[in-house]
């Protein structure tokens, strides 16, 4: 028995090497980073340990702006993108013709490049001296006035944020849900429709249940995903996100390494150690919630 275990720690041995290496060994690092009190990146020097690089970000207008930017993100792209998904999902499941064709359509925007989609969504909000956008095109078709959505009002910006955010994500979510609904016993439906049992009960009382360690799974990423954005803001409104108000706390970060106020890994890694703590806090939350009300 104990030569059995000595073979199972020898078998975890590399995977547990590669993560102290390339996951712990980081981590503290950019713990002590963190820690360093004037920290200069040439000297490799600091004048002491303590927790005034966590009191400079988080007193960091710009950062303050990164973290209201996005929670917003989170709290309105993850419901919102996991409810569609799961209408789509259902609806591709309850039709038979033209299936396939329908979930690679909706499964395009996933494989396409990232910045090519935020071209697209620039050449249908941005104001140009040419144009005003195809949407405002649209806009001022009904009567209304023309809204600059890249440059113009924040609320205006954050809408097409999150759009953008929702758009680039929602694939990968029907995907899953899609093929987890069509995982289910079809026994459960013939028995539900024999017992007189509504649709929306069918849904509510089957589906959802069944497919609840998918749905969570989904949500749990996508708040983990969400808390991560950075590519698609820059996609949409360039690398000085400060100057746009649309910067993310992932892009703070890099600002403070690489960007125009770059050179402080102090203050990058202890807005890098919030982050992780957000992550984790929010991650363990869901988690608590989802035993509760997963169905395996």
């Amino acid at each position: 028995m104990e030569k059995n275990q000595y073979k199972g720690w020898l078998y975890l041995l590399p995977a547990a090497l590669f993560l102290a290496a390339f996951l712990v060994y980081p981590l503290v690092d950019v713990f002590i980073y963190s820690m360093e009190e004037g920290y200069n990146f040439a000297s490799q020097k600091s004048f002491g340990m303590g927790t005034y690089n966590f009191s400079y970000v988080l007193h960091d207008p710009y950062f303050l702006q990164a973290v209201k930017n996005t929670f917003l993100m989170v709290v309105i792209t993850v419901p919102l993108s996991t409810g569609i998904a799961l209408l789509i999902s259902v609806g591709l499941s309850s039709i038979t013709p033209l299936r396939k064709l329908f979930q690679t359509i909706y499964f395009l925007p996933y494989v396409t490049n990232t910045l090519a989609v935020g071209l697209v969504f620039m050449v249908l909000f941005k104001k140009t001296a040419y144009s005003d956008g195809l949407v405002n095109l649209l806009i001022g078709w009904f009567g209304g006035e023309s809204v600059d959505f890249i440059d113009g009002p924040y609320p205006a910006k954050m809408f097409v944020m999150c759009l953008y955010v929702i758009w680039v994500v929602m694939p990968f979510k029907i995907l899953l849900l899609t093929s987890a609904i069509s995982s289910v016993n079809p026994n459960y439906y013939n028995a539900a429709r024999v017992d007189g049992t509504t649709p929306f009960r069918i849904f509510y009382k089957i589906t959802l249940p069944m497919i609840s360690p998918t749905l969570f799974y989904l949500i749990i990423t996508g708040f983990i995903g969400a808390f991560k954005e950075y590519s698609n803001a820059v996609a949409l409104f360039g690398t000085d996100l400060n100057a746009a108000e649309m910067n993310t706390i992932v892009g703070y970060v890099y600002d403070m390494l690489y960007g125009d106020s770059g050179g402080y890994p102090s203050y990058a890694s202890a807005a890098a150690i919030i982050l992780f703590c957000i992550v984790l806090t929010i991650t363990y939350i869901n988690l608590t919630i989802s035993k509760r009300h997963t169905y395996y």
